[in-house]
C-alpha cells in the first residue's frame, strides 16, 4: 500500500491497512488538524486539550497511547514501542509544567513521530520474522 509520498508499505492484511489509515488520521487530529491562518504552523487538539489544567494532559496521553496499543497489535518490535512510549512520555511530562509545557506541546508532535516509527517498521519487511 503506497502512502501519500508514494512509498510502499508491507501490510499483512487489509485490516492492518485500515488500522494504519485510522492511526494516521488520529495522529493528524491530535497534532496538526488546524493551520493557523497566514502561517505554516499547524496545531492539533492535543495541545488545546492540554490547556485544561490537570485532566488535559492525561486525556492527551490516553489518546496517544492508543496509537502505541495498535502498533503493538500490528507486530511492532518492543524497542520501537519503547521509543513510541518515550515520545508521549516526554509530551506528558513536559506538558504538566505550566505555560512552558503548553508552549512545548504545540511544537512536540509525538503522535506524528510515532506514526513515522510505525511506517518505518512497515517499510522493512525483510527485518520482520515470518
Amino acid at each position: 500500500m503506497p502512502d501519500s509520498y508514494g512509498r510502499e508499505y508491507y501490510i499483512d492484511s487489509e485490516a492492518q491497512a485500515v488500522t494504519l489509515k485510522r492511526l494516521r488520521r488520529l495522529s493528524r487530529i491530535l497534532d496538526q488538524v488546524v493551520t493557523i491562518p497566514g502561517t505554516p504552523i499547524h496545531i492539533g487538539i492535543d495541545p488545546i486539550v492540554g490547556l485544561v489544567f490537570g485532566a488535559g494532559d492525561f486525556v492527551g496521553f490516553v489518546l496517544s497511547s492508543y496509537i502505541i496499543l495498535e502498533a503493538a497489535r500490528m507486530g511492532v518490535p518492543k524497542a520501537t514501542l519503547g521509543r513510541m512510549f518515550w515520545n508521549i512520555a516526554i509530551d506528558g511530562l513536559v506538558g504538566i509544567v505550566p505555560v512552558m509545557g503548553d508552549l512545548f506541546d504545540f511544537a512536540w508532535t509525538a503522535n506524528e513521530y510515532n506514526i513515522k516509527l510505525l511506517e518505518a517498521h512497515l517499510q522493512l519487511p525483510q527485518s520482520r520474522k515470518l
